[in-house]
């Protein structure tokens, strides 16, 4: 979009003008404040002092070489040695017809599409999705959603936790004191009952802890009956995951939990030992980190001294499959912030042992839910809140706020705006703080009509909608492409909404170079202000033509937006509420 073309076009001129010169670094960005213009780089200075050159001249002379009808903007240097960029309302107008033409949505494709792995979600078999999954599961699928549409490859794996010591105490339990009734109920509940009953029972009874550990033993043997029951507590638990995921519209390309990977975890540290990365420390195989500042202190064990494998283990073998199936630029795991060392020491070991490979790791963490008392977020009985449980709450609380304001709509589609705004607050609410802070769950604040919240935005979508069914409902007629011609731009209600909605595209691309969806929440929660603020100062539907015409087109594209910004954000639109 603008930005991309100013940006281009800065980076000729800074080449002409200093041949040799880099411009991996001189990016232009929106202005923080309007009153300096509409974008900005500071980059320049960077520039001049590697010259030894004043920098506001230095800035002087590139912008001489910019042409504004060419970029759409008047230029300015400001400050000691900032360039500012003005645009011309008609740079505006040629964009947003565009757009009006469907030839984009006010967003560019990557030039350069990547492929990228995205490990998300993760939950443990035979225990229920609790309210703590929620912010990697709906973190993962939002920045899948926004990775897609601008055009790059994109990879999503749920590595279950679907091995392990638990799984002893699983089948001691199963065995021993399955309720077969309960199972057909609630099959993940009574499999997280028999996990508590018998982890409590081993604490107490030695035998019952030795037990737990033949059946362990007898499981990773290939025993046909312990496998054909793990096997059964994988299919009953994943068939729970799958509702689940169903309702929050989110899905997976692939699920392969730590299982996929046990055949594989012998050959990793053997090579890691043969390398001289791993070596013998109290009967365990470590990797020590001599000569890193920040792991030194923190060895990784790839070994334990019974011989059994660990998460690092698991996750080494992870990455090398993934490396080699998938052949990605990134892998990006989602989770919360007490996995930062895990995942530093993963990165690192890595690094060392496939010292060639240039995917880049990151890892997307993020802070915790809180209850109004600011304590961890959890049920009044001090038990987790199951997700289910959870988003059951979010569905009734929003059909009784839908059957109070539109109590006319028929009872179907009540029942569908309810579960539209019940579900989309919750996933709104937890995307729209920074993702590394802690953040309170406020059932009054994200299910309000009014504020930075799913339901105002939906609700802003709605109104739009409304003004064409009111044009419908009069006799009107009115169709985009053919109208997109008449655009003009001529008021600062209609300029500030048109030089927002031009900034999409960058908004998207911020998201996706930072991982945090927030900025395309603050992004559509003001793009919601400055609509309403032009239909509340400029007619529409009363206008006359050409004028009318002209502000349907913005109407539309304000839709148009609006609904797929909420949609990268896993929220269903409603067209009335």
């Amino acid at each position: 979009m603008l930005h991309h073309l100013i940006e281009t076009r800065l980076h000729a001129a800074v080449t002409a003008h200093c041949l040799g010169a880099s411009v991996a670094d001189v990016r232009v960005r929106p202005c923080a404040d309007a009153k300096f213009g509409d974008y900005q780089t500071n980059a320049l200075m960077a520039l001049a002092r590697e010259r030894k050159v004043n920098p506001r001249t230095f800035a002087a002379e590139i912008a001489a070489r910019l042409d504004p009808d060419e970029i759409g903007a008047r230029v300015e240097v400001a400050g000691p040695g900032f360039l500012n960029f003005h645009l011309h309302p008609a740079a505006l107008v040629r964009t947003l017809q565009a757009a009006a033409r469907g030839e984009h949505l006010c967003f560019t494709p990557a030039s350069r599409p990547r492929t990228i792995v995205l490990d998300f979600s993760s939950p443990n078999i035979a225990k229920p999705m609790h309210v703590g999954h929620i912010r990697s599961t709906i973190l993962g699928d939002a920045l899948a959603r926004v990775f897609r549409l601008l055009g790059h490859r994109v990879i999503t794996d749920n590595h279950l936790g679907d091995w392990g010591t638990q799984f002893g105490k699983l089948l001691v339990g199963w065995k021993r004191h399955l309720d077969t009734a309960a199972l057909e109920r609630d099959a993940v509940a009574e499999m997280e009952r028999l996990y508590k009953h018998v982890h409590e029972a081993s604490e107490r009874d030695p035998a019952v802890l030795e037990a737990a550990r033949q059946e362990l033993v007898n499981l990773q043997g290939g025993d046909p009956e312990n496998l054909g029951i793990w096997r059964r507590m994988l299919a009953l638990s994943q068939h729970q995951f799958d509702r689940i995921y169903q309702r929050l519209g989110v899905r997976f390309d692939h699920t392969l939990g730590e299982s996929f990977y046990n055949p594989h975890l012998a050959g990793v540290v053997a090579d890691l030992r043969q390398r001289g990365l791993a070596r013998e420390s109290e009967g365990a195989q470590v990797v020590f980190f001599e000569g890193d500042p920040e792991l030194e202190g923190h060895p990784a064990i790839v070994q334990k001294r019974d011989g059994a494998a660990n998460y690092t283990t698991t996750d080494l073998a992870t990455l090398a499959h993934r490396l080699r199936e998938w052949q990605p630029d990134e892998i990006i795991y989602v989770t919360d912030a007490r996995q930062q060392l895990h995942f530093k020491q993963l990165f690192a070991i890595f690094r060392r042992w496939h010292s060639d490979a240039r995917v880049q790791l990151v890892h997307v963490w993020f802070g915790s839910i809180l209850g109004e008392d600011g304590k961890p977020f959890k049920a009044r009985s001090g038990d987790t809140i199951k997700l289910a449980d959870l988003l059951d709450e979010a569905e009734t609380r929003a059909r009784r706020i839908v059957a109070e304001k539109n109590p006319d709509l028929p009872e179907a589609e009540r029942e569908a705006i309810a579960r539209m705004v019940g579900l989309g607050a919750v996933k709104y609410q937890d995307l729209l703080p920074n993702r590394q802070s802690d953040y309170v769950f406020s059932w009054d604040k994200m299910l309000a009509l009014s504020g930075n919240t799913a339901p105002y935005l939906q609700y802003a979508h709605a109104r739009i909608r409304s003004i064409f069914r009111k044009l419908a409902d009069t006799g009107g007629s009115w169709r985009l492409d053919e109208t997109a011609a008449q655009l003009q731009l001529e008021v600062p209600p209609e300029l500030r909404l048109a030089r927002h909605l031009v900034n999409f595209g960058f908004t998207l691309e911020a998201v996706a170079e930072e991982h945090r969806p927030n900025y395309l929440c603050n992004y559509l929660y003001e793009l919601a202000g400055y609509f309403t603020d032009f239909y509340e100062r400029c007619p529409v539907l009363k206008a006359p033509e050409p004028t009318r015409a002209s502000r349907l087109v913005l109407a539309d594209l304000t839709a148009r937006v609006l609904r797929q910004g909420l949609e990268l954000l896993g929220l269903e639109v409603p067209d009335r509420m």
